[in-house]
């Protein structure tokens, strides 16, 4: 077996992020209507109340608190701390709904090199974080491995790619009758 060292699980993509909840219904609402989740089908067989919803390539799984004493709500919108983040294309649009829906929020400007990265940072419900922003601006270099050139995703994704091994094409003899 290869010594696959950058992947030594072999793990193909994340699947979903499980967050527990004061209100199952409240918090479907927000993940559904700001976020614009759809809620999908969980196992019958779970036997304690929660909820599963599908959007922009990930799950949530919602999942209702034992008590809400258990549940530190969180005021202060940090952007250093633990959060979730979705890519958007407008992010003027973004600002202006959330205003819309009365969200308050933290808006950050990250530069690196001359490329500027905006940021807007929310809390759900029970007060996990949420950013907004337009990271595919910044490029992703990885630091290990080869000299990679400063590119942007779709390039190094591209080349990511370019890297894999490709399957080898087999050439048959055609046969004439």
């Amino acid at each position: 077996m290869k010594d696959n060292k950058g992947n030594p699980l072999r793990l193909s993509s994340l699947n979903h992020i499980s967050l527990v909840c004061n209100s199952v219904e409240e918090s479907t609402d927000f993940y559904q209507n700001v976020l614009g989740f759809v809620p999908v089908r969980r196992p019958g067989s779970f036997d304690f109340d929660g909820a599963w919803l599908f959007g922009h390539g990930i799950g949530i799984h919602l999942l209702q608190s034992d008590g809400k004493e258990k549940m530190p709500k969180k005021t202060v919108i940090n952007p250093k701390d633990n959060h979730i983040s979705f890519q958007c294309e407008n992010m003027a649009m973004v600002e202006k709904k959330l205003a819309e829906m009365g969200i308050n929020l933290v808006r950050q400007r990250v530069e690196e090199g001359g490329v500027y990265v905006d940021q807007l940072f929310f809390h759900d419900p029970d007060g996990f974080m949420i950013e907004i922003c337009n990271c595919d601006n910044i490029p992703i270099v990885p630091l290990a491995g080869e000299i990679v050139r400063s590119c942007s995703r779709s390039r190094l994704n591209l080349q990511m790619a370019q890297q894999q091994p490709q399957p080898q094409q087999i050439h048959l003899p055609v046969v004439q009758p």
